[in-house]
């Protein structure tokens, strides 16, 4: 229960973060690239707060499946092909496919790993 209590903590300030982003800045580095690092944090991070902590590399391994597959979606121009006109669920979806997002969330991803890693080594010391 604890883990799902910090796990849901850090979902919803990055939630924020991505949010913020989205809403209000639109430069060329912050917007396209930390917001699709952060982004496979979002989604792990709720992965992690239904399972409750478990199968850390494999839940951010998905992650990065799961956003290369949202990204060829978008290369697939999924939401005109459902004819989707919500203005939010266009921008939560995606409507633009570029190469860099992928090479994004792999970055996001190792990051995730990386974090996994110090956390595991801190608590074994304890």
């Amino acid at each position: 229960m604890k883990k799902r209590v910090v796990y849901a903590v850090i979902f919803i300030l990055l939630f924020i973060v991505e949010t913020l982003i989205a809403l209000f800045i639109h430069d060329d580095f912050i917007r396209p690239y930390v917001g699709d690092i952060i982004v496979v944090w979002v989604v792990y991070c709720f992965v992690q707060l239904i399972l409750g902590g478990k199968n850390s590399y494999a839940v951010a391994f998905g992650t990065m499946i799961f956003a290369f597959g949202v990204e060829f979606l978008q290369k697939m121009k999924i939401v005109d092909v459902l004819g989707i006109e919500n203005t939010v669920l266009r921008t939560i979806i995606g409507t633009s496919y570029a190469t860099g997002d992928l090479i994004c969330y792999a970055v996001g991803t190792i990051i995730c790993f990386a974090g996994i890693l110090m956390y595991r080594k801190i608590k074994k010391k304890q």
